[in-house]
């Protein structure tokens, strides 16, 4: 492997722990927490953990996004925003209502934001992620912004439907079961379109390394 190869791939990891090391911090934080016989104080008081922990890992993050890639994505910015807002009113009022709402805001936003930008001929997608693909045209780059629109609604869909339908633990799994595979799969389906657009063969990797973040 060269040099560049190797910075190349390290680059790859960070940006992936970066995305998702805040959700796992959450995770291990709520169940280290959890009390061994479950009750509803035991309960508020893991989630209040967890969600000081996810705040306290989602400001690291984005330094460490800076520090190690020189950057911090339009995107990155404003998730830890809301993290750090919703995680408060969670910790202030005792309701985990408001961090289970943050991907649904999240997903909301940058799915209109996204649409919106299609339709007016615009491939936000790119300023967004601040990446560049390799030959990908702008009719590439539309598509491109309109299918993860698309995609960004329903995960805010699919996040109603699980907190509604599931209690705070298994809503918190389904972030790292369910959201995490389903955001590979379809990154993994759009590079056919991106190579008919004109993506070079040899950066077919890149959509995922700079895919929208959507762990946290």
């Amino acid at each position: 492997m060269s040099e560049s190869e190797g910075k190349k791939a390290a680059s790859s990891w960070i940006s992936v722990a970066v995305d998702y090391g805040p959700l796992l911090v959450f995770l291990g934080v709520y169940r280290w927490s959890a009390p061994d016989n479950p009750s509803p104080a035991g309960e508020l008081g893991a989630i209040i953990y967890g969600t000081g922990a996810f705040m306290v890992a989602a400001i690291i993050a984005l330094l460490v996004s800076k520090w190690r890639l020189g950057k911090v994505s339009p995107m990155l910015w404003f998730s830890t925003a809301l993290i750090v807002g919703f995680g408060s009113l969670t910790i202030f009022f005792g309701d985990p209502t408001f961090v289970q709402l943050k991907p649904t805001i999240i997903y909301a936003v940058f799915g209109v934001v996204l649409l919106g930008g299609f339709f007016a001929g615009r491939a936000l997608l790119k300023i967004l992620l601040e990446a560049a693909f390799e030959g990908l045209s702008d009719e590439g780059w539309l598509k491109l912004s309109r299918n993860w629109g698309v995609f960004f609604l329903a995960l805010a869909g699919l996040n109603e439907v699980l907190r509604a339908q599931m209690d705070f633990e298994g809503w918190l799994w389904a972030k790292l079961w369910v959201f995490l595979p389903l955001t590979f799969l379809f990154t993994f389906s759009q590079i056919p379109m991106l190579l008919k657009h004109g993506l070079s063969f040899e950066d077919r990797d890149e959509p995922f390394k700079d895919e929208p973040p959507t762990g946290s």
